[in-house]
């Protein structure tokens, strides 16, 4: 993908005022791609109760 210089700059502007978003996006993506891609089906029962936990968690 070649990017123009007024792209590369308004890109880096973007990820210097979105730190935080950018960072949630990719440890999203990471979690995702675990799960399709390496989970085992001890990590897949170890996730759900952790999916679990959270929602409790976030119902409070």
């Amino acid at each position: 993908m070649v990017e123009s210089l007024s792209q590369k700059k308004a890109s880096k502007k973007w990820n210097e005022k979105n730190r935080e978003h950018r960072s949630y996006l990719t440890s999203r993506s990471s979690a995702r791609s675990f799960i399709r891609n390496k989970a085992t089906l001890d990590d897949l029962l170890e996730l759900e109760q952790l999916i679990n936990d959270r929602r409790k968690q976030l119902d409070s």
